[in-house]
This record gives C-alpha cells, structure tokens and sequence, in this order.
C-alpha cells in the first residue's frame, strides 16, 4: 500500500504543521481539498490541543496530522541566562520596559510525560509528527498499537537512520532552505543540506517513506522532490499568507515583501530557525553576542521583547519564520494554493 493511501489522501502535498501559525480551519481546508492538514501542536496546552484537534474534526472528515516538539529538556544555566538578559537590557530600555529578571520555560517536550499521548490516543488522528527528535519507546509503541501513522523530521543522514531503527513509518528530509526551526537532534552536526541532495541521501539508505520539506513554493519544484526519491513533500512557507492562518498582518506583509529575504539564528528561540531578516539579524546577533540559553527558555525573552515592541508599532522583533524561496510565494487561499500545486505537478510530468 502506497503511503498516500495508508494516509487517505489524494495529493502527495502536506501543510506543513506550524506551531502558532497552523490553524483548525487552515488544517482543514488543505485536507478537503485532498491534501493532508496539519496542526502545530508543540506551543498549545493540553486543553487548546484538545480543542484544536476536535475543532479540526468538525470541520473536516478527512485525514490530516498533528505536531509536537521531542526536545530534551534542560535546566537552565543561570549565568548564561543572566548575561543573556544584560545583552538585550538595551533593547527593552528603548522600549522603556524592564527586562525580564528570569527565563521560563514555555514549551514542555512531548518526552517529558504521556500527557500528549494520552491526548493524541484520546482524539486519533491519522497521524503524529514530531521535530526536535524522537519519542521514548513506549511512546511509539503505543501510537503504532492504535494504528497512528508516527513521523519524525531529520536534518542529516544519521538522524534519519535513528529515527528508522526507532520504528517510526515515516521520515521528514528537512533540507536547510527549510522556514522555521531546523529540526535537529543530532546535535554534533548540522549538515546544512540541501533538501534535493536530503532527500536523494535518505532514499537510498532509509526503508521508510522518504517526506520532502524545505523550500519547495511550486508543483515544478515538487515534482523534482517525487522524481528524486519523496513519496511527498511539506509545504509551510506557501500557506502562512492564507486568511486561515494565524499569522498577522505584518508577518503577511513581510512575507510578500519581493525584497524578502531569510537567514537563520537561534537569537529568537535558542534553536536555529530560519526566518525574514529582521532586528534579530541585523543588531543581536552581532561578533560580540554571547551564548544564548536552552531552548525555550531564550524564546520566552524574544516573546517578552516582540510584545513590547508591538505596543510602539515595532514589529522587527517578530518571528517571521520563512523558508529560502519566499520571494515565490503566491497570494492564494489554500484551497486554490492546493489547485494550483495539483496543476504545476500534472504539468510537469
């Protein structure tokens, strides 16, 4: 059985899941239209999870995945965090606000309890994807005894072959044009591939359905992905300007900028993720900037910093995650983003 019909899908296009971005109604209208919806589950409580996943039920009978974050999670270093705080005090006095005197950890890892699986084993969706690594074991076990499709990003080789070994169905090739968090867990390396030479890579060691996520804006550069080994490709980047997304106006006007251009940093989050160069890029992080703390103990200053900012109409704070080819993006609703992907990919066979 092909992957696209273990999934019941009709398209070889997933929406990307984006966490604070991803919405009930953009998951899906992409899963009507025969693609596969997704929802960002990795910065939700338990509770807006749940609601998330039933408001997406109601609104759709097809079949769409959901997302989490399998980090390590870590005891913040308290000196780094400190000079953290010292470096970006200028920042938040410009904006006459106090720099926050302690960092807190904002998003809990799906390993550090079952409260996620319970949830996902409660609601069933067709699917469960996960970034930053892989779950525990039992985890696993668990999602594949109640017939839950598992996926796991990997940004290199060695990642991918742990994540087969674990007994996921399914790898994520996360090339480095990719928007957003890189999804690395090897942490010895990252091999700044390609998606293209990713993908090739993973195809000829892995066993497992090879994903295609990374820069990819048009059914022509999909169809380069499916020719080169990817049973499908992710696309996050070509439907955060849909209406349905929760993206705001100035991260929509940012992204359709045509001199928009992206660069990664993990000034933002304290994990390397690629976005719109913005204040982040250009004045922190400067030759001089120290360590940043663990993730997402640096996220939760850059919240702090971004609302702050908002309140004088500054938005050069934001996390405007992009991948390296933004300047294709389309105005298109995601019904007709799905359309039109359909048609460029028929054409280009």
């Amino acid at each position: 059985m092909s992957l696209l019909e273990q999934l019941e899908i009709k398209h070889p296009i997933f929406l990307a899941p984006m966490a604070g971005i991803s919405t009930p109604t953009l998951a899906a209208e992409v899963s009507n239209q025969g693609g596969f919806g997704s929802l960002g589950l990795g910065a939700s409580s338990i509770s807006s999870a749940r609601d998330q996943i039933l408001a997406t039920q109601a609104l759709t009978d097809r079949s769409f995945q959901v997302n989490f974050f399998c980090h390590q999670s870590q005891i913040l270093d308290q000196t780094i965090a400190a000079q953290w705080i010292e470096y970006l005090n200028p920042q938040f006095s410009r904006l006459n606000v106090p720099a926050p005197q302690q960092l807190e950890c904002i998003y809990p890892s799906f390993l550090d309890n079952d409260d996620f699986l319970n949830l996902v084993l409660e609601t069933r969706p067709k699917a469960v994807s996960f970034h930053f690594g892989i779950p525990h074991t039992h985890q696993i076990t668990a999602l594949k005894a109640a017939g839950i499709i598992t996926m796991v990003s990997a940004t290199n080789l060695p990642e991918a072959l742990a994540i087969e070994a674990a007994g996921i169905d399914v790898v994520i090739a996360q090339g480095i044009e990719a928007g957003g968090h890189r999804g690395i867990f090897n942490q010895n390396i990252d091999g700044a591939i390609k998606t293209s030479d990713l993908v090739q890579l993973l195809s000829q060691h892995c066993h497992i359905p090879v994903i295609a996520a990374g820069g990819i804006m048009t059914g022509q550069q999909a169809y380069l992905m499916l020719e080169l080994g990817a049973q499908a490709v992710q696309l996050g980047t070509a439907f955060v300007q849909c209406k349905s997304s929760n993206a705001n106006a100035a991260y929509r006007k940012a992204l359709l900028d045509i001199l928009a251009v992206t660069q990664i940093t993990d000034s933002i989050s304290g994990r390397p993720a690629r976005g719109l160069v913005n204040t982040w890029h250009t004045e922190i992080d400067q030759p001089n900037r120290p360590t940043v703390p663990a993730y997402p103990y640096t996220y939760d200053l850059a919240k702090q910093l971004n609302a702050a900012a908002i309140q004088h109409g500054d938005y050069g704070y934001g996390a405007f995650w992009a991948g390296s080819n933004v300047a294709q993006i389309r105005e298109l609703e995601a019904a007709d983003l799905i359309n039109q992907l359909v048609l460029e990919l028929s054409q280009a066979q």
